[in-house]
Order: structure tokens, then sequence, then C-alpha cells
């Protein structure tokens, strides 16, 4: 092990230690030879060759296998990457020029990976169209699974998920990554245990001003050597290769993502996890496109939520225009008593000022809690990753659940899902949250899922 390498790991041992997050011993069986645990990395490019420098910097980990359908993001040769892709995207495009203390055996057929009985658990970080068929594929052929968010592409995809997982003895753990940050954990115990209140409203929103070009626009070209544009679109229908497609503007096409998908299940998880909500029984959305690019997706947006339990939470899209909306944080939770902002180094509360005819000054003390900036030296990620992907690693050998099972990263994605389709009819919808089913719009169930191009099927 190189003295950077040690480095690194000691640096996040003691991070992780600091926020509370440190590895326990862990019973259970062994993943593989010397109790390493072989991973299989499917999808290597820029989220994937984040995720794969996180998983790196654990001493259990040995990075098995490796696929992705670019050449050189398989072979790790940044030379052969398009310059295109270099000069329109930057810093999207991984360093790449890895070094491995053992060589991985490469794939581009993920399938082929699977088969590897030297692999025992895969890190997923394909574009969203993909993640439904390689965890169940993955599940199948005996593989534990760390699916990178959002995880599917439709909501009928995450039931069939969680169906399949539920017939296997297999860890499967969301990479919603808050989940692992232990700010985050310590807001949820002082909010469930009353701290601001009866929680009645949460609301967030991504903001990220694209005006006035967004993505641009661009024709159909011949895709970059080396890159299988074909099994890129995999089940998805085919459609002539656009370079403001793949690899990372796919999120601002429905085919393929969503903004909602992409930066809203982080913050839309982290209310419900903290308001303790599984699921809406209504849905609106209301948008429009500001921006003239080929994006087919709103770049202004508000989606509002609302709970049997009388709750109100609502998500804004701000990709037109900029400018904070909070104080401090991501999110903001209001209660009867106060309100707080969070994010992932800290949050604030403040009590609330009493209202007409309250004699009451205040009903809680304001309170603070900020946590040192974790940073990983890569710069690609922070404590919340690192703890998440702590956490399944342990969770592979404890065969305990991991902090964001199947379930609740299957619920938190179909908040994005619903809003798609609320904003796509453009009414108001209503949910049945048990059965999984629109109760007052048959076309809305029609977009529940879609037909797959052959020869893929969801198993």
């Amino acid at each position: 092990m190189s003295a950077l390498e040690a480095n690194r790991r000691q640096f996040v041992a003691g991070s992780l230690a600091a926020a509370g997050l440190a590895a326990m011993p862990r019973p259970g069986r062994a993943a593989g030879p010397g109790d390493k645990i072989r991973m299989g990395f499917i999808g290597v490019g820029n989220r994937g060759s984040q995720l794969m420098d996180v998983f790196r910097l654990f001493p259990e980990v040995e990075v098995a296998a490796l696929c992705d359908v670019y050449e050189p993001f398989l072979t790790r040769d940044a030379a052969q990457v398009s310059p295109r892709w270099r000069e329109e995207l930057g810093e999207r495009i991984p360093k790449l020029g890895d070094a491995f203390p053992k060589p991985p055996k490469r794939y581009k057929d993920y399938r082929k990976l699977l088969e590897d009985k030297e692999v025992d658990a895969v890190c997923i970080a394909t574009p969203d169209h993909w993640h439904a068929l390689q965890t169940i594929d993955a599940i199948r052929a005996g593989k534990d699974v760390y699916c990178e968010k959002p995880l599917t592409a439709t909501l009928a995809e995450g039931r069939r998920m969680v169906q399949v997982q539920a017939a296997s003895d297999r860890v499967v753990a969301v990479g919603l990554n808050r989940r692992g940050n232990p700010s985050y954990h310590r807001l949820a115990q002082e909010l469930h245990a009353g701290k601001l209140g009866e929680l009645c409203f949460g609301t967030s929103a991504r903001i990220s001003n694209l005006s006035p070009v967004g993505i641009g626009k661009q024709p159909p070209a011949e895709p970059p050597k080396d890159f299988d544009w074909d099994l890129w679109l995999g089940p998805r229908a085919f459609r002539p290769y656009k370079y403001n497609i793949a690899p990372y503007k796919f999120r601002w096409y429905g085919d393929f993502s969503s903004q909602v998908g992409n930066w809203g299940v982080h913050y839309l998880d982290l209310i419900r996890w903290m308001m303790q909500e599984k699921a809406p029984c209504a849905v609106s959305a209301h948008g429009t496109k500001f921006i003239d690019h080929d994006a087919d997706i709103a770049d202004t947006m508000t989606v509002t939520y609302e709970f049997a339990s009388k709750r109100l939470v609502t998500f804004n899209m701000f990709e037109a225009c900029g400018g904070p909306i909070f104080p401090y944080g991501e999110i903001e939770i209001r209660g009867t008593k106060g309100v707080v902002w969070a994010g992932e180094k800290g949050y604030k509360m403040q009590p609330s000022s009493p209202g007409q005819f309250q004699t009451w000054k205040k009903q809680m003390e304001p309170a603070e809690f900020q946590m040192e900036e974790k940073t990983l030296s890569d710069g690609s990620s922070g404590i919340s990753t690192a703890g998440l992907v702590r956490n399944f690693l342990d969770c592979v050998k404890s065969r305990k659940e991991p902090y964001c099972p199947l379930e609740e990263g299957h619920r938190s994605t179909s908040f994005a899902h619903l809003a798609n389709i609320a904003w796509k009819l453009g009414q108001r919808l209503e949910w049945d949250g048990e059965k999984e089913r629109f109760t007052n719009c048959d076309k809305a169930n029609e977009l529940l899922t879609y037909e797959y191009r052959a020869p893929w099927k969801l198993g």
C-alpha cells in the first residue's frame, strides 16, 4: 500500500470515528478470501468512478471487476476519451489512470460480470433506466448490491425489485447518501422525539441556473468510437445518438431520468425520513420550460405532496433562475413549536413566534448542531457517501438491514415518479400508497411502467 493510500484510509477512519460511524467488529460470513469483499463496479463513468474511489478507501474492499459500455472508462485510459466529451463535460469525465493492486477483470456486458463467481457484491452506477434490470439480475446471481440513486426509471420497477429481494437473502442498499450522514441521524432523533412539536410542513429545492443555453441544441451524430450506444440504450426505445444525451446529460430527458429524480429524491427522502411519512395520498405539479434547449423536462417546477396525516411537502425546481431560498442548508421542516433548516454540515432550529391570540413567548429553545466538514481527499464525495458505503460493507458481513434498504429507496424514488406523472398530465392525482395505484386517473396508471425494447425484460 502506498503512503498516499494509507493516509487516505487513515483520514476516512478518523472522519467516520469523529462522526460516530467508525467501523465496529463485524460478525458474520467472510465475503471472500482473507475476509475481503470482492466488488464488481457496473458503470464506471462519472458517479461510478466517484463511488469506486470511496469503496477503495476501506481496507476490506478488493476491486475484482469493472463493467462499462465505453472502452476508455473500462480500461481507465484517459488518452482515449473522446475530446468532445472532455470539452463539453469537463470534470464530469473521470480522471482515470487508476492503479489497482490486483488488476480487475473487465466486462462490457454486465451479465458476464454477474456470472463471475469471484465477485461477492456489486456497485451499480449506470444510468437510471438500467438500475432495475441490473439489480434484479445481480440479486438472482447471488450478489449483494449497492445501487446508486435514483433507484428506478419507473415506479413499477421499484416494487418488482423489492419483491425479488424479498425472495432472496441478499443485502441491497440504495445510494441516497444523506442516510449515511451523522448530522441527519441526530436530527431525526430530535424530530422524532418531538423537538419541533407536531410536524406540519417540509420543503426543499434544487437551484442551479442553467439559463440561457441549458444543455444546448445538438443534431444527431455518430457516437464516439468504442462507445456502445445500443447497449447504453438497453430497454429504452432506440433513438439516434446525440452528444447532449450521453454520457451525462441524459438527466434532462424524461426517457432516462429527471431532475426530480436526480436531485429531488435526495431531499424528498430526507423529508419523509424526518417526518416519518411513507407515501402521499395526492400529488400535483406545476412547471414550465423557460430555457430553449433539447431537454424535455421542466426547468421551473413546484410539486405539492399531500398526506393522510394532513401534512404538506413541496419540492421546487429552479434551473432557469438562481438565489438561495433558505437561510441555511438544503431542507426546511416546520412544526407547531419551531422550524429547522438542515444540510449535510448540520442544522439550525428556531422557535416560532406567537401568533394572534397566543400568550406564550416561545415553546422551545433555539438549537444548533454543526459538524466539521469531512471531505475525502479527491473532493468528489463527503462524509455522507463514506458513511453509507461503510454501512453497506458492514451489512454485507453482518447480514443486517442497511441504512437505506430497498423498500425505503423505492418509496423515496416513487415521489419523483409521482411528480413527473402529475406534471405530464397536468392534474392533481390521488394515490393509494398501499396498492401503488392512482385512484382518479387511469391514464396516470399507464405511466407507472413502460414497454421494454426487445430482448430486455423485467424478470
